[in-house]
């Protein structure tokens, strides 16, 4: 496949996504920590495949999201419903030359877990960088995070391997199970996203009538 007409991106992640009822904002911790950390700060289980947390208080949160915010790359982002900020999730490893970019740092309360809210949020995630011209929207996680890696076949992406011993984390070996959508899958898991986040697909309880179903490669 010729590429010859491709240049590098010129991209700055947005500093806001909104849709679907769901609302990001590029984390700011006077306005942010405080929820987030109410929401899932101490929660140890939540944050046992990352790299930072749990936090003790509140003071131990806000020095990470002062850092966290602080970072270009990863571009961390607060979500919320149409209540507080309830997770967390960020755009990073931008490949402006290649035209990659990847989705991590997921951190979601359970208040947000398996909600149509959560859905919306990783949608606008990659639904914009599709839209600013990326080919490849990439998503890793501990091999052992099984609710991660089911996540990810969900949305969309496609499983693409594991990588051995990848990574050192909090003095434990990562093996990092590999996924990823490319720009010429996207118009179908668009389309599926689009369809289950229709406020049609949800009773008065918000629970869904019909599940999220990706079209796959062949079908």
């Amino acid at each position: 496949m010729s590429l010859s007409d491709w240049t590098a991106l010129t991209y700055d992640p947005p500093q806001r996504l909104a849709g679907h009822g769901a609302a990001l904002e590029r984390l700011h911790p006077s306005r942010h920590a405080a929820d987030l950390f109410a929401a899932n700060g101490p929660d140890v289980e939540m944050w046992r495949y990352m790299p930072d947390g749990p936090f003790a208080d509140l003071d131990a949160y806000r020095a990470w999201a002062d850092k966290a915010a602080a970072s270009p790359d990863p571009a961390f982002y607060a979500i919320r419903g149409d209540g507080p900020w309830i997770g967390v999730a960020s755009l990073m490893r931008i490949d402006r030359g290649n035209g990659v970019i990847e989705i991590g740092n997921i951190a979601f309360s359970g208040a947000l877990k398996r909600t149509r809210t959560a859905t919306a949020a990783l949608h606008l995630m990659v639904a914009q960088a599709f839209a600013a011209g990326f080919r490849r929207v990439e998503w890793k996680c501990n091999a052992q995070n099984a609710p991660s890696r089911r996540a990810a076949l969900r949305l969309g992406f496609a499983f693409e391997g594991i990588f051995r011993q990848h990574m050192v984390v909090k003095g434990l070996n990562r093996d990092t199970a590999w996924y990823a959508m490319i720009d010429g899958d996207w118009p179908k898991i668009q389309a599926a996203h689009l369809a289950w986040l229709d406020p049609s697909n949800f009773d008065g309880d918000g629970r869904q009538m019909t599940a999220l179903v990706i079209p796959r490669a062949g079908g």
